[in-house]
């Protein structure tokens, strides 16, 4: 499965519901003052580029994934509401959303994208996937503090 992806307004019913899924599920798993998941509102915020993949099916195109991409400086990005649907995960969708975002960092001019994830052991997949990938922990950056349920990880680019 190829994914296709968009730069995206986030403001297809479709793309709000995902979206929303991502949120419920961060608010069920993380306490609310470490869920650090951006709405569509933030979303279109003008540091930040969102994008979502989908893929085409013989009933038209399915929306498989999202990933965001937040200026913090010249030359560090981080990475904001990766998020591969629940019927995609275990496929190679994950990787095709982080190669993107990571072309798209090196195309604006990053040398180092960053990002937060939980330390709950929902997100060990995550956090497994982000290490095969080369991130390594690092301390908190942009506006985050140290928080016991937060992960952070980085990777020059």
């Amino acid at each position: 499965m190829k994914l296709h992806f968009t730069l995206d307004p986030a403001t297809d019913p479709r793309v709000l519901a995902f979206l929303q899924e991502h949120l419920d599920d961060m608010h069920r798993i993380s306490p609310p003052e470490s869920v650090h998941a951006l709405d569509a509102s933030q979303l279109r915020q003008p540091d930040i580029r969102f994008w979502t993949g989908w893929a085409q099916h013989e009933a038209g195109p399915a929306l498989v994934a999202s990933c965001a991409l937040k200026q913090l400086d010249a030359g560090h990005v981080e990475l904001k509401t990766m998020r591969v649907g629940a019927a995609y995960r275990g496929s190679a969708a994950a990787q095709q959303v982080l190669e993107h975002a990571l072309a798209q960092a090196r195309a604006i001019g990053a040398t180092r994208i960053s990002l937060e994830t939980g330390t709950e052991a929902f997100f060990t997949p995550a956090r497994r996937f982000y290490q095969r990938n080369g991130f390594v922990p690092c301390e908190p950056f942009g506006s985050y503090h140290p928080d016991p349920n937060s992960c952070f990880m980085t990777l020059a680019l």
